[in-house]
């Protein structure tokens, strides 16, 4: 036998399962850790991919509009804005000539703490904040229609000054493949509707189809979601980008600047080569976590162990996940589209109006209808919360291990997963 302790809230769960049937126990890859960030960010400003240094682009008395995520991102913000600023101010710009831009999408404005806490109080202090407003239509500007249908409509401001900078986290990303880079733009700054119109690519192009099965982690190649949002900062072309990535863990491991997209690939490499483990052979029973507090605070953070869970994981097969969700309720709107049994009418709804926490609630219910059966070890009072999305609570995995082992054959095979969230099984067959 062979123990193991999986993340769950705060705490752990232990199992002990027979060594000859585990498959693989995956995990990030190793990764050098950056510890001197502001160096690292620095460096990617003065030696950037397939760009001129920062100071080579912008010159004195220019006006530049920097696009930061907003507070749900991890991107060390506040490590990365005071160097970049520094920068432009030895260039010959002045703070009056910057302008913060918080890319909310369709999230809500900051609360100036919450600015605070995401760029650091001096740059507050010092620079000029503006969050974007996607419904606030005398806020945008026509930049063009993309070859999927969607006219892109972006923040006003950001195309107005002279040099625009992206900046943001690359990581994996459920539906365009990967985070960071040109999702600055759309939807990060772009108008709602144009917003809409990109994330209903995630659907199949057919009704009832349900999602594209091109739009999915680590997918770019054929993936309309990605393409279309890549033509819209094609059209708005930024003139820097400034992207961090993490580990599994979190840890930092990587700058990346330069050219607004290909910088950004560069990214993507490293998040492939840091979360990305390759896997010959799909599991019979996948136990997964997404990585403990705060991944797995409610439901909608927890989502992200299913779906990349599920690419080790036989079609049919069996998934155990420790989900902890002590506020298992919140999102209240992403809870009101996870709980409908009638996947077809959610499908039909998406397609009218399209809302990501909707689109989140649909793709998670059907990886859970695509096995046989999903268990899920939270505490006690959400279980009846569970049962109403057709899977079985348990209150501890070595309960779900006993129930489902009941479910797979004599030879079964079985695959760990302790942070699922950030770990992406690549199947290689």
């Amino acid at each position: 036998m062979k123990s193991f302790s999986i993340p769950f809230g705060k705490e752990v769960q232990h199992i002990d399962l027979p060594e000859d049937h585990i498959l693989y126990a995956l995990h990030g890859n190793t990764a050098a850790v950056v510890t001197e960030e502001a160096a690292a960010v620095r460096k990617a400003l003065r030696q950037p991919i397939e760009s001129k240094p920062l100071r080579d682009i912008v010159k004195a008395g220019d006006t530049v509009a920097i696009v930061v995520s907003d507070i749900t991102r991890l991107v060390h913000t506040e490590v990365m804005l005071p160097v970049l600023v520094a920068e432009l101010n030895e260039a010959g710009v002045k703070d009056e000539q910057i302008t913060v831009i918080v890319a909310q999408g369709t999230h809500r404005a900051h609360t100036p703490e919450e600015d605070a806490i995401v760029c650091g109080a001096e740059m507050t202090r010092r620079l000029r904040m503006v969050q974007h407003d996607c419904r606030n239509k005398d806020t945008l500007s026509y930049v063009g229609t993309t070859s999927f249908g969607n006219d892109v409509y972006i923040n006003t401001e950001a195309l107005q000054a002279d040099k625009l900078i992206l900046t943001g986290a690359v990581s994996f990303h459920p539906m365009a493949g990967y985070g960071g880079g040109r999702k600055a733009i759309l939807p990060g700054i772009a108008g709602f509707d144009s917003i809409m119109t990109n994330h209903s690519l995630a659907l199949a192009e057919t009704p009832g189809g349900g999602c594209n099965p091109h739009c999915d982690t680590a997918s770019l190649e054929d993936n309309p979601f990605h393409h279309d949002m890549l033509e819209a900062a094609q059209m708005v072309h930024p003139d820097f980008l400034v992207n961090t990535v993490f580990t599994a863990d979190g840890d930092l491991c990587d700058v990346v600047g330069g050219h607004w997209r290909k910088a950004w690939e560069k990214g993507c490499q490293d998040v492939l080569a840091t979360g990305g483990v390759p896997i010959r052979e799909q599991a019979d029973i996948t136990i997964a976590s997404a990585g403990g507090y705060p991944k797995d605070l409610n439901l909608y953070q927890g989502c992200k162990a299913y779906m990349n869970a599920v690419f080790a994981t036989k079609p049919g097969g069996v998934m155990i996940l420790t989900l902890d969700c002590p506020d298992i309720k919140e999102p209240e709107i992403f809870t009101k589209w996870f709980f409908r049994s009638d996947l077809d009418q959610v499908e039909q709804e998406l397609r009218r109006e399209f809302l990501m926490p909707g689109f989140v609630a649909f793709k998670t219910r059907c990886i859970i209808a695509s096995m046989k059966t999903c268990y899920v070890v939270t505490r006690p009072e959400n279980f009846d919360i569970i049962r109403q999305t057709g899977q079985i609570p348990a209150p501890d995995l070595q309960t779900a291990w006993n129930m489902a082992r009941k479910e797979v054959p004599e030879h079964y095979t079985v695959t760990i997963m302790g942070h699922a969230a950030a770990t992406f099984p690549v199947y290689t067959k």
